[in-house]
């Protein structure tokens, strides 16, 4: 790790207002930099960086995206100097604090519109995840929302999904109606042949059960591509 070019001083030598505890309670928890953030959950750096520099360096190799840092495990952290085990799990904690909460916020939607309604929807479960997940949800006929469920969990590049635990779900509830769902944690949102392939296999079994999917969303962290907006619904 590079040192850095100026003079280090520790943060309890910075003046008051720009040290980051008095700074948030001076001017509030806005008016913080994510690495001033980050550094108060660190609470010291190094002999050569204080915890905000040791901060700004760990979100410089995630090109200052807090989504990828998500991503990060304890044992991705303690490979930077500085950090050992008790620091990276308190990163990974109010990271994964911030998750939950988005998770817990009140629907806004209880009815899907629109593909956008359905990746609102969705934005907790897949979101910042190192591998690939399918999830259906299932709606009434007014296209109310009966719930959600995770179908498989697979790997970087791909996960099994099995059409018969696809429907066993959706006739347990008594669905009327399916859209399917699953991450891409490279961040292409673009559908593979086998995309196309399970699409048109799942709604053709739709179409015998009268159970129709309405469409296919493939999910990643900032985007996502609906099989219905592009028309190619089989």
């Amino acid at each position: 790790m590079e040192k850095s070019d100026h003079t280090y001083l520790a943060i309890h030598q910075w003046a008051e207002e720009d040290r980051p505890r008095e700074k948030l309670l001076l001017k509030g928890k806005a008016s913080l930099s994510d690495a001033e953030l980050i550094g108060i959950l660190l609470g010291s750096g190094t002999k050569t960086l204080s915890a905000v520099d040791l901060a700004k360096q760990i979100l410089s190799t995630v090109h200052n995206d807090l989504h990828a840092l998500a991503k990060l495990s304890v044992t991705d952290l303690i490979r930077f100097k500085g950090i050992g085990e008790a620091k990276a799990i308190t990163i990974v904690s109010a990271l994964e604090l911030g998750r939950r909460r988005k998770e817990s916020e009140p629907r806004k939607t209880f009815r899907i519109t629109s593909s956008s309604d359905a990746y609102e929807y969705m934005k907790p479960e897949l979101t910042d995840l190192p591998h690939e997940e399918f999830w259906i949800i299932m709606l009434r006929r007014n296209n109310a929302i009966i719930g959600k469920e995770q179908i498989s969990v697979g790997g970087v590049s791909g996960t099994a999904v099995d059409p018969k635990v696809i429907f066993k779900k959706a006739l347990d509830v008594m669905a009327s109606g399916l859209i399917l769902i699953h991450n891409h944690p490279s961040g292409n949102a673009q559908p593979s042949e086998a995309d196309k392939k399970l699409t048109r296999k799942v709604k053709s079994a739709g179409e015998t059960l009268d159970i129709p999917v309405y469409d296919h969303l493939i999910f990643t962290d900032h985007t996502y591509f609906s099989f219905s907006d592009e028309s190619i619904m089989p």
